[in-house]
């Protein structure tokens, strides 16, 4: 049965309707509730005043926002609590203690004006109260959580719980744990405003649950600190035990770890200098608790320098024959490579003590610069590590962190030798142009030690601060491109150009590796698949035109998946595959001979380019249309090939009488000029001769020949100079189906390094003036302008995006 309470605590002098507001900072006030208040703030002390001058009453509101010090009406509950003043207390710095006595909940009607202080209008709330079982349970409940909360927190428990013993109403019971066991004032103002007692009790009984749940997670995780704690200092009570009872015996006072590590020491044959640090160490060690931060940092040091390789070099074979045929199993080609390294292994066994060069493999990916490393190492007999510089932004990723920060390690150089297990072993540096540089340090730079065979005889890593000898390592670096290597740096190399692989050493590759390695890599018999050789040069031709071999071990590996497929499927006979079936497999072909069809009008000429894949061609493109003799460039180009543009345009316009050409036609004409592949940055000087041919093609009307290629510097004399990339360009135009080759002179010399089948296949032509470029590309008469009735329109082959940029 419900019943309400209207009629206010029976008092002397009831409220005024209009009473002094009382803002209250971080709290709620409950009624039925002697409570002291601080007031600080002047507005407050006028209302406090104001109340003692007229009945002592006040409207305590709660304010909603703390931080807030002159809070207004919007700042304020609507729901607040009125009390009555039992006494004022003076504080010494101008503030006042009251000492309230709360009596009922009332409602904001309205906020009244006169004073500086707020005054409010209010009307009275009354509880909605139930009797019965639930409501009885429910006030139960909460009296036994706030038991709970009590003893968890070690809080005294005799008052509070002889008044909840003593408070029989329920609504009572509900605002007293209220004001006692409520979280945030969020929480309090909620379960004030809530007029129904059962409601009141059923919210405050979820916020005293949790907080009993939250007091019991704290006391589990309080109980397992302290038994740790208790762990760690019963174990070092009983470790100091231990060692005064081997002190009395007279044992040695010290544990198994640290005896273990005396044994490994005496055993690991150090340097003496390291040896001597190595030992205080130990004995520092010895003294210190394993419960000391430090102990671990120093085990973990002790153990690297215990683990490294300081004395146990494994025996150089320097037989050359096995060399050479170890060099000749591994790689097929390559004979200036294979020289070198043979000629190093002659000068080892002379003067074992020698301190070597430092070789760096410069090519195009895939052609077998980081395999090499590894044939080495096979021939000698030592060891393998390779350590991939890709990337690489941190110093210490090469001389390592100091021990002072958590998680510090030696660098990679140490860390590679303690995988090899010796001082001696072949150690290869991949990728050393692509180090970076940013605010951790240059890693470059930390490499000038390692590769510097006059100082790596004392290389200090960061975290061991010990000197170790490198002299012994037989340090390889690879790199694709020689200008990303700091020059610093390249001065203590030895380069050796890797510029790239022919059609035959292409075929006798994949016939001899490639093929029998992914018929294994596939699951499949040797006699499973048929490549003739045909076919072979089809898919070279026409699919993985590349100075490397990794697209040509794709294309290979893909003819493999095919064959494994029909195997799962149930087809056993050997597969043979041609040709015609490349197209079936391997998709329509990628590359064309576009050579001939490119060239058939007047103005384009065939050029021979760099890139850092390899060597390739390239068409230069002119055009004349009416103007006032500009000059337009497109097609990516670089200040250099502009400048070689801007001097051939000269020297034509200078041999206009020669070309006959009317010198009036440069005034009156706008030249266009233009590289094809506009997307690929292209730039160097050895594209002055093509861009000749082109304005000299376009001006006389005189087709260049389709069957020719060329390179070359030119100077506004007239000179050609000689350019660089003469193997790459020679084995690009070979892949091209270029049949001549226009040279400077001065590179007669260069073609020493081309291989005998290719110079066989191609025609070369070295000029010294750019006279002779009319009579060698050039056809001899006038050719009409467009494709001949005959011939349909070439179709442009499938061209990339964007790629690497090309050198001309």
């Amino acid at each position: 049965m419900a019943s309400r309470k209207n009629a206010p605590p029976a008092e002397a002098t009831p409220p005024p309707a209009t009473l002094p507001v009382l803002p209250l900072r971080n709290n709620v006030l409950f009624p039925n509730m002697v409570f002291p208040l601080s007031v600080g703030r002047e507005k407050s002390l006028k209302a406090v005043e104001e109340a003692s001058r007229s009945g002592g009453h006040l409207a305590v509101v709660a304010q909603k926002d703390e931080r807030t010090d002159d809070p207004g009406a919007a700042d304020l509950f609507p729901v607040g609590t009125v009390a009555r003043i039992v006494r004022v207390i003076k504080v010494p710095d101008g503030s006042r203690s009251v000492v309230v006595q709360s009596l009922f909940r009332f409602r904001v009607k309205s906020f009244a004006a006169g004073t500086p202080w707020l005054r409010v209008e209010w009307e009275q709330l009354a509880e909605v109260e139930q009797g019965g079982t639930p409501v009885d349970a429910l006030a139960l409940t909460a009296r036994n959580f706030a038991r709970k909360i009590l003893e968890l927190s070690r809080r005294p428990t005799a008052d509070l719980s002889s008044i909840l013993d003593n408070v029989q109403q329920k609504g009572a019971v509900a605002d007293y744990l209220a004001a006692h066991f409520a979280g945030s004032v969020a929480e309090k103002q909620s379960l004030l405003e809530e007029l129904n007692v059962t409601a009141r009790l059923r919210t405050l009984t979820t916020i005293l649950q949790r907080q009993v749940e939250l007091l019991q997670l704290s006391s589990k995780i309080q109980s397992r600190a302290r038994s740790s704690i208790e762990k760690v200092q019963r174990e070092y009570y009983l470790r100091e035990q231990m060692k005064a009872i081997r002190k009395e015996l007279g044992e040695e006072g010290e544990d198994s770890e640290i005896r273990l590590l005396r044994r490994r020491l005496k055993k690991a044959g150090l340097p003496p200098e390291v040896e001597k640090e190595a030992r205080r160490e130990l004995n520092r060690l010895a003294r210190m608790t394993t419960a000391s931060a430090e102990h671990t940092v120093s085990r973990t040091w002790l153990e690297w320098v215990l683990d490294l390789p300081w004395r146990k070099e494994t025996a150089d074979d320097y037989d050359l024959k096995k060399a050479a045929r170890v060099l000749d199993e591994d790689h097929h080609g390559l004979v200036p490579v294979k020289e070198r390294i043979l000629e190093y292994l002659a000068v080892r066994k002379l003067k074992p003590g020698v301190r070597g060069p430092i070789l760096c493999f410069v090519g195009p990916p895939g052609v077998g610069k980081t395999s090499l490393g590894k044939s080495i190492a096979r021939a000698l007999g030592r060891k393998f590590v390779r350590v991939s510089l890709g990337g690489v932004r941190d110093e210490a990723e090469i001389r390592g962190h100091r021990r002072t920060y958590i998680g510090a390690l030696p660098g990679r150089i140490i860390q590679g030798l303690r995988k090899a297990g010796t001082p001696n072993p072949v150690f290869v540096l991949d990728e050393v142009d692509k180090l970076g540089l940013d605010f951790r340090g240059d890693p470059a730079s930390a490499l000038l030690e390692v590769l510097d065979p006059e100082q790596n005889h004392a290389f200090s890593d960061h975290y061991l601060e010990l000197p170790f000898d490198l002299s012994a390592v037989m340090f390889v670096t690879t790199a694709n491109l020689l200008e990303g290597i700091p020059f610093a740096l390249r001065d203590r190399l030895e380069v050796l150009e890797l510029p790239g692989y022919s059609e035959e050493e292409k075929l006798a590759i994949a016939r001899r590796h490639l093929i029998p390695k992914q018929l294994e890599n596939h699951g499949l018999p040797a006699r499973s698949l048929e490549i003739g050789e045909d076919t072979l040069r089809a898919i070279i031709a026409q699919y993985t035109r590349e100075a490397g071999l990794r697209n040509l071990e794709r294309s290979l590996a893909t003819l493999c998946r095919k064959v494994a497929r029909r195997r799962v499927e149930g087809t056993r006979r050997r597969m043979k595959v041609g040709p015609a079936q490349l197209a079936e497999f391997l998709g329509p072909p990628r590359f064309y001979p576009e050579v001939a069809e490119r060239a058939r009008i007047p103005g384009v000429a065939t050029g021979l380019v760099w890139t850092p894949t390899g060597g390739d061609i390239v068409f230069i493109e002119a055009t004349r249309m009416p103007g006032r003799g500009s000059l337009i460039l497109t097609g990516k180009l670089g200040a250099v090939m502009k400048e070689s543009a801007r001097a051939a345009l000269s020297y034509t316009r200078a041999q206009a009488g020669e070309l006959g050409v009317d010198p009036r036609l440069f005034r009156r004409s706008d030249l266009h000029i233009h590289v094809p592949e506009g997307a690929i940055p292209k730039d160097g000087p050895s594209a002055g001769v093509t861009l000749y041919a082109a304005l000299a093609s376009l001006l006389t009307g005189r087709r260049v020949r389709g069957s020719v290629a060329m390179t070359g510097e030119i100077t506004l004399r007239g000179a050609v100079l000689p350019v660089g990339g003469i193997k790459e360009k020679v084995l690009g135009a070979r892949r091209a189906g270029v049949a001549e080759v226009i040279l400077p002179h001065r590179n007669e010399k260069d073609l020493a390094d081309v291989p005998a089948e290719v110079k066989k296949d191609l025609r070369f032509h070295f000029i010294s003036d750019m006279v002779e470029i009319l009579d060698l590309a050039l056809e001899p008469a006038a050719a009409p302008v467009g494709p001949p009735a005959h011939l349909p329109a070439p179709a442009p082959p499938p061209l990339p995006a964007s790629g690497p940029p090309a050198a001309s």
